[in-house]
């Protein structure tokens, strides 16, 4: 096993004018379980590209434990790939597929099939050796992927988004068991997707990325509680999170002609600022009461809970707000709600340069 470093990694590539990874600092601890997320394009899948080397490294390193791998080839690396499209052969069988690694690099036989039987009872694939990869389903499929990893017993998995090609209920199970597996080998993984649900479930850390440079980088709840900058605020959390104009005047923090409730921080005392409301983080309040009203477009009824989408109107800028309600509170299409929050439940941003005022 093995820790990851990347040191000032950039990837640029010709004809461009920005790097699709710019200056890359990131540790990846021995037997961690890192996401990379962001929207695509971001460089994510070019990081990872570079790590198992399928991507040159145009400046900087990278290593593998205490071993500098940028200019070594993929074969040298330790590392097993788990594709997006699964990249099974389709005239080999599971058994044939998972073992084909092993059978290039000259492994016995005896020893080959052991490691082969090993990962197929630990994938729940031992029935289906002597199938042919289009007799099973997508979810099996990416088990047999898994396995062809899992038995070159590598120093590093990476993984490109491979649940994308599933289907959203195969995607929840599957996701469970990557993470259950990565838990019971304690092999290093970096894991590629662009869906930050599936990032915040699976990942011990996640690395937020947009436009090839890296934004945060932490558990999944310290990204939720605390988003570093506006782009990581917006992108965390489903539903996302509320980005309202406002101002500070005179270390009060004002929507409209809503002021949120609470002691200043350490911020300007004047100043245009962008506030930041996780959808349960809105009180409602009787109309009467200082807040800010939206009118009810939409309701999604989730059985243990609900979220109203609606619009508010502030100074003529209209926001779309959205609040989470309790499960049969009385919200419907066209009502008024009066919203409130407290500041220590809000998030301040500066609107110029994005970053975090709030402590």
């Amino acid at each position: 096993m093995a820790g990851i470093s990347f040191r000032d990694a950039t990837r640029r590539y010709a004809g461009t004018n920005a790097a699709a990874v710019s200056g890359l600092n990131l540790e990846i601890h021995d037997g961690e379980f890192m996401v990379l997320v962001g929207p695509s394009g971001c460089g994510k899948s070019t990081t990872l590209r570079m790590l198992a080397g399928l991507e040159e490294v145009d400046t900087g390193e990278i290593y593998i434990g205490d071993r500098e791998v940028s200019q070594l080839p993929p074969a040298a690396r330790d590392i097993a790939m788990v594709f997006q499209n699964y990249a099974l052969y389709p005239h080999m069988t599971v058994g044939d597929n998972m073992g084909f690694a092993l059978r290039m690099a000259k492994v016995p036989k005896s020893e080959r099939d052991r490691k082969i039987q090993e990962a197929a009872k630990l994938l729940g694939l031992e029935e289906y050796l002597d199938r042919k990869p289009k007799q099973l389903s997508g979810g099996q499929r990416q088990r047999v992927a898994m396995g062809r990893a899992i038995v070159r017993e590598p120093s590093v998995f990476c993984m490109d988004e491979p649940l994308s090609n599933l289907d959203a209920k195969m995607r929840v199970r599957t996701r469970t068991d990557i993470a259950s597996l990565q838990r019971e080998l304690g092999v290093t993984t970096v894991y590629v997707t662009h869906d930050q649900v599936e990032a915040m479930t699976m990942g011990d850390r996640v690395a937020v990325m947009n436009e090839g440079v890296l934004q945060q980088v932490d558990t999944p709840l310290a990204l939720y509680d605390r988003p570093a900058n506006l782009f990581v605020a917006g992108f965390i959390g489903s539903p996302q999170m509320n980005l309202l104009d406002g101002v500070i005047d005179d270390g009060a923090v004002r929507v409209g002609g809503y002021t949120l409730s609470g002691t200043p921080g350490s911020w300007p005392r004047n100043g245009r600022v962008t506030i930041g409301v996780r959808p349960e983080a809105w009180r409602i309040v009787p109309a009467e009461e200082d807040g800010i009203s939206i009118e009810v477009n939409v309701v999604e009824e989730l059985g243990a809970d609900g979220f109203a989408y609606g619009t508010s109107s502030n100074e003529a800028t209209p926001h779309h707000v959205i609040v989470r309600v309790a499960n049969r509170y009385s919200v419907r299409k066209g009502d008024v709600l009066r919203l409130a929050v407290d500041l220590d439940k809000a998030h301040v941003f500066d609107t110029e340069t994005g970053q975090r005022l709030s402590t």
